[in-house]
Parts: structure tokens; C-alpha cells; sequence
């Protein structure tokens, strides 16, 4: 077993899927900062509101009145330079940074694809993305071909968590033997050209239930297995555009379907390299050296021990829910940060009763 944990660790791969993974991660979250922005939600979101609900353990973490636009500038800065791979560790590392107090600053705003967002960052802090194709190599004049396949893996392997759990979230009662919540969300789309009154059927409800859980499940499998992978990505596109069409989950689908791109070879990588490389008149035979990029010793161990502390901590944590009293759907002790995508309906109703302390006389405000 040790002998087989050693010949992989050392095993090369081409760098290309994870230089097109940072490209296109970069170029994603440069347009959703500007989405953000555009929307006004920064200030709807931090500005206007006079209180928020802080995370336990980040209480200190606040928006910043008028400098929150300055968090958010950081963070769309750093994300053009992970794209461009100029200073990279410097800039995911601020990337990450960034976008995290951004997510911490109110529970309210809390969602999912947040959540990986931050996750993912983290994990790139530790991966040569800028080994190839960045002006990071072009600038040091050092260009590698071949990286460690562990690097690529774990991005794969982070998202193959993030589906998979997602599918073990949708094994409940109230999703497979009820069709709930799709059986109140799918009606109210009957305003959908062709699909609004297929989807006032009982049938379809039963079927986005099951084909969801099915999905989630099996997706990271199909797209590992090379005979499988190009309908398998069908899928994911036909999925998240389904899902972008009928909820209003903003830039996540598109996120989800850029992603799985990594786990195809590295040909198919390079031919969108070439594509890029003809459209900004750059040479790519300068970065094609056959150089391998290879991590001195200790880093490479450290590096290696802090990436499996942080695998096992995203294989229990979405478990926790095991550990508080209740039921997870109405404490949702444990809901979060463990991919349950989608599962709940909530509507909430205040009535707040207020005392004049003069006159001692009550009334009430919905």
C-alpha cells in the first residue's frame, strides 16, 4: 500500500487541465463580482441593513459601511490575475481572503456555491495552476509541461464530494416518496414556454426527484470513466441549465458545468489553449518545454498533510447533523456547509408586539 501511495504521489500528468480549470475559474468569478456589483447587492446586502446575523467564532467579521466596496474590488482584482496567473500564489491567496469575509459577513446571504467557492480557492492556494500558460511562467522564462497528478485529482476529487453528498442529501423521505419541494416549486413555473404545463404533472415531479438523486450520485463516476465522460457532460450541461431555467440560483450552474471540464484529458484541454492562444496572438509553443514541475520535499509533505486534513474534514462535516438533538429539517443544526442543495421550502411570518411605555397600551406590527 505505501509502495502504491509513493509511485502516485510521484506520478506526472499534463498541466493542462489545471491551467484551463484556473482560466476559466478566474474568468467566472471575475463576472460574478461584477454581477454582484452591477445588481446593486452590495448595497441592499452590507450597506443598507443596520444588523447582521454573524457565524459562530466570526462574530468580528462585519461589512465595513463604504470600504465594503473596497473587499469586494480585492476580490475581483485577484481574480483577473488568477486568470492570468500573474503572482498567483499571492493572488488566490487574496482571492480566497476576499471572498470569504465577503460569504462570513451575514449568515442570511449564505449559499452553497459560496461555500465551494471559498473551499476551492483554498485548495488552489496549494496547486501549481500557474506552472503553465500564465504570465508567471512567461515572466520567469519557466514553463511546465507535466505537474504532479495528485494536483488535478484533488479538484476532481473535491467536486466529486460535492455531487455526491448532494445525492446522499436527497435519500430522505420528503424528497423520493413525496416529491417535495418540487411538487410546490415545479407548478409555479407554469409561466415556461413548453415546459410550463408539462410540469403542473405529478409525473414530472416524481421524475426531477428521482433523476436529481440519481444524478448527483453518479455524475463524478460517469465523468471519470473515459467511455462515459462525453455523455455524462450532457448531462451536467442539460441538468444545470434546467436548473438555471427554473430557479433563480445565479452563476452556480455555469460554475458546476466549467468545473467538470477538468476531467477531461489533457488533448481536449489543449485545444482550447491553441483556440486562446490564436484569439490573443500568443505563441503556445512557448510553454510546451516538456518540463516537469516538481515540489521540493518538505513543502510537498507539509502541503500533503494539510490537504488530507482538509479532505476528511469535507468527507465528516456535512455528518455533524448526527451529533445535535432534533431533526436536521426543523433545528437545521448542521445544515449548512454539508450540500443539501435545495431540499427545503421556507416561509417565515414575524408579528411583533410593541408597548408604549407611557401609556402602558400594546399594539402590534406584521
Amino acid at each position: 500500500m505505501i509502495t502504491i501511495c509513493k509511485a502516485y504521489i510521484n506520478k506526472n500528468t499534463a498541466a493542462a487541465p489545471l491551467t484551463m480549470f484556473r482560466i476559466f475559474f478566474g474568468l467566472m468569478m471575475l463576472i460574478s463580482i461584477i454581477r454582484f456589483w452591477s445588481n446593486g447587492w452590495i448595497d441592499q446586502l452590507y450597506i443598507q441593513p443596520t444588523f447582521f446575523f454573524s457565524y459562530y467564532g466570526f462574530e468580528f467579521v462585519k461589512p465595513l459601511g463604504g470600504y465594503t466596496y473596497v473587499i469586494f474590488v480585492l476580490c475581483g482584482l485577484s481574480a483577473i490575475l488568477v486568470l492570468l496567473g500573474y503572482k498567483y500564489r499571492i493572488s488566490i491567496i487574496l482571492f480566497f481572503l476576499s471572498f470569504t469575509y465577503i460569504e462570513l459577513m451575514d449568515k442570511t446571504t449564505y449559499l452553497n456555491h459560496y461555500y465551494f467557492i471559498s473551499i476551492l480557492s483554498f485548495l488552489m492556494i496549494f496547486l501549481p495552476a500557474n506552472a503553465y500558460f500564465s504570465l508567471d511562467a512567461y515572466r520567469k522564462k519557466k514553463s511546465y509541461q507535466q505537474i504532479p497528478a495528485w494536483t488535478i485529482d484533488s479538484v476532481k476529487l473535491l467536486l466529486g464530494i460535492v455531487y455526491f453528498y448532494a445525492g446522499l442529501a436527497k435519500l430522505n423521505s420528503d424528497w423520493l416518496v413525496k416529491a417535495m419541494p418540487l411538487k410546490i416549486w415545479l407548478p409555479s413555473k407554469y409561466g415556461i414556454p413548453v415546459l410550463g404545463d408539462l410540469l403542473q404533472q405529478e409525473w414530472v415531479h416524481y421524475s426531477f426527484s428521482y433523476f436529481g438523486a440519481i444524478y448527483d450520485l453518479t455524475i463524478p463516476f460517469l465523468l471519470l470513466y473515459k467511455k462515459t465522460r462525453w455523455i455524462a457532460f450532457l448531462f451536467v450541461m442539460i441538468f444545470h441549465v434546467l436548473t438555471r431555467v427554473l430557479f433563480p440560483i445565479g452563476m452556480f450552474p455555469y460554475i458546476m458545468i466549467i468545473s467538470t471540464l477538468i476531467f477531461f484529458d489533457a488533448k481536449f484541454h489543449h485545444k482550447i489553449l491553441a483556440f486562446i492562444s490564436k484569439i490573443t496572438k500568443t505563441s503556445k509553443q512557448f510553454f510546451d518545454t516538456g518540463r516537469t514541475y516538481r515540489y521540493t520535499v518538505i513543502p510537498h509533505k507539509l502541503i500533503l498533510v494539510i490537504l488530507l486534513i482538509f479532505f476528511i474534514i469535507q468527507l465528516l462535516l456535512p455528518f455533524r447533523y448526527l451529533v445535535y438533538p432534533g431533526e436536521l429539517f426543523w433545528t437545521e443544526e448542521g445544515y449548512r456547509f454539508s450540500w443539501r442543495v435545495m431540499l427545503m421550502e421556507k416561509a417565515g411570518y414575524a408579528n411583533f408586539k410593541i408597548v408604549n411605555s407611557k401609556t402602558g397600551k400594546p399594539f402590534y406590527v406584521d
